[in-house]
């Protein structure tokens, strides 16, 4: 990996975010950080609780000063919560400094995978319908991430393996 340039992962939550970032990193033999994760040791508490507990602002104060802290280092991989890049301070350093890849899915296939999972706050009382209000209100913003990946119907291999095209097409 030439450029000191951090990987940075957006996109919905159940996009894969974590687990293709885990993957890449392996594959790049470079370090990988969830944001979640990182907050969940940090608090010592799951996000979901952290949001039943102490409520969306606290989580969304924490996620900005974990998020801006882990785009510090360089040479990483980073996968975001699903709405942190809806924050502007976070948006704007990604957009700035970084590389970043919008793990993009068909509606339908997100809100399967997001629909009655406890584990995910913001869902958990969303029909259907808000939730792919939801989906669709957060695409235009995740659209402005340097890269879209179109991942339907794709392996976690293959959309690493475009992921890992795409970086060094932009490395020379």
């Amino acid at each position: 990996m030439k450029s000191k340039k951090n990987l940075v992962f957006l996109g919905m939550m159940g996009s894969g975010k974590s687990s293709i970032g885990s993957i890449l990193s392996k594959k790049l033999k470079i370090d990988f950080f969830d944001v979640d994760h990182e907050i969940e040791k940090k608090i010592g508490m799951e996000i979901s609780k952290i949001f039943e507990n102490k409520g969306e602002k606290y989580f969304r104060e924490i996620e900005e000063l974990t998020t801006l802290k882990l785009l510090k280092k360089s040479k990483t991989v980073i996968s975001l919560g699903g709405g942190a890049f809806l924050n502007n301070k976070i948006k704007k350093e990604v957009l700035s400094n970084h590389t970043s890849f919008w793990l993009n899915w068909d509606i339908k296939t997100l809100v399967n995978r997001i629909k009655d999972s406890k584990k995910r706050p913001i869902a958990i009382k969303m029909s259907v319908n808000e939730l792919t209000l939801l989906i669709k209100k957060r695409s235009t913003i995740y659209s402005k991430a340097m890269y879209k990946i179109d991942c339907e119907n794709l392996t976690k291999n293959e959309i690493v393996g475009n992921i890992i095209k795409i970086y060094d097409a932009d490395q020379t």
